[in-house]
Parts: structure tokens; C-alpha cells; sequence
């Protein structure tokens, strides 16, 4: 059979009614600074976060400017080394050329075509790691990043509907068209034949 608390309290002694107060009073006591240690904790944790969200921010356009000139810089690799191939090939079916530099025919096509590419790597890396060193591009860069990142980019439901939207506002249009052109057909016709 339980005891409730009210009935011990009743039964039990002044001395042992106080030791109990006292007990609960250190208990919610401790049950507060627990509540605050634990409320500086998750400010002190808010505060990190925020200061990560602020080094995330800012690293995060510098990351998207890195990811563009890495981007150009395969670009210009990619094309550089097409045009050398391109150059070279124009340049071996060229007799006067080939008598004047005979080596140009000292390699095959498929091996012109890896020179190509490593010629256009080494053109792509220095041109852009030159790019890359301007004040006044890197500045120009961070700053369309910055805008950039400044762009609110709309939700999945907004994009959904806009799509809806323009995909049957083209199929009508579609209809609207096709049915005019028929009708002016056939009029075009009725005139012809007459």
C-alpha cells in the first residue's frame, strides 16, 4: 500500500519536514542552475552556430568564386587543346608547311591529339592561375558572388506551379495556332481553287 507524500509529511516529524523541505528547496535549486547551465549552453551553442552560418557565409562565395575559375580553367584547357590538335592536323596536311618543319608528321593522330590535350592543360592552368592573380578580376568576381548569394531562390511548390502554368499556357497557345492555321488553309484554298 503507496504513502502519499501529504500523509508522510503529516506523520513524520517537524525536523524531518524541514530536512525535507530543505531537500526539495536544493533540488529546485539545482534544478535551476541545471535549467540555466543548460539555457548559457544552447546560447553558447547559437552563438557558434551563427559564427559557423557567418565563416560558411563567406567562405561560401569564395568557394563558388574558386569553383568558377576551376571551371575556366578546364574551359580553357578543353579548348586550347582542340585548337593545337586542330592547328596541328591543318598544319601536317599543309605540304609547304611539312617541308618547311618536317616533324610535324613524326607523330601519329592519336598522339597529336594527347599532345593537344597536355599542351591545352598546361595553357589552361597558367592562363587562368594568371587570370586568378589580377586584383581587379578576383575583386570583380567576389563581388558578382557576393550578389549572387544574395539571391532568394523559390520553393518547390512555386517552381511547380510556374511550370504547370507555362506548359499549359503553351499547349493552348499550340491549339490556338494550329486551329488558325488550318482555318486560313483552307480559306487560302477555297481562294486558289476558285
Amino acid at each position: 500500500m503507496a504513502i502519499h507524500d501529504d500523509q508522510r509529511d503529516s506523520d513524520a516529524p517537524e525536523e524531518e519536514r524541514a530536512d525535507d523541505s530543505a531537500d526539495r528547496a536544493g533540488a529546485d535549486e539545482r534544478a535551476a542552475v541545471g535549467a540555466d547551465g543548460e539555457a548559457s549552453e544552447q546560447a553558447e551553442g547559437a552563438a557558434a552556430d551563427l559564427a559557423t552560418t557567418d565563416v560558411a557565409a563567406s567562405m561560401g562565395t569564395t568557394r563558388y568564386v574558386h569553383a568558377a575559375f576551376f571551371s575556366a580553367g578546364i574551359l580553357a584547357a578543353y579548348v586550347s587543346g582542340k585548337l593545337v590538335y586542330a592547328l596541328w592536323n591543318t598544319l601536317a596536311a599543309w605540304p609547304e608547311a611539312v617541308r618547311a618543319v618536317p616533324q610535324l608528321l613524326s607523330y601519329s593522330e592519336d598522339e597529336r591529339a594527347s599532345i593537344g590535350l597536355a599542351i591545352g592543360a598546361v595553357v589552361g592552368v597558367v592562363g587562368t592561375f594568371r587570370i586568378y592573380r589580377r586584383d581587379g578580376v578576383r575583386a570583380w568576381a567576389d563581388e558578382v558572388a557576393v550578389e549572387l548569394s544574395k539571391v532568394t531562390w523559390p520553393e518547390k511548390d512555386a517552381v511547380t506551379s510556374g511550370t504547370v502554368v507555362v506548359v499549359v499556357a503553351s499547349l493552348i497557345a499550340t491549339a490556338y495556332i494550329a486551329l488558325l492555321d488550318k482555318f486560313w488553309g483552307f480559306l487560302t484554298d477555297l481562294v486558289y481553287r476558285a
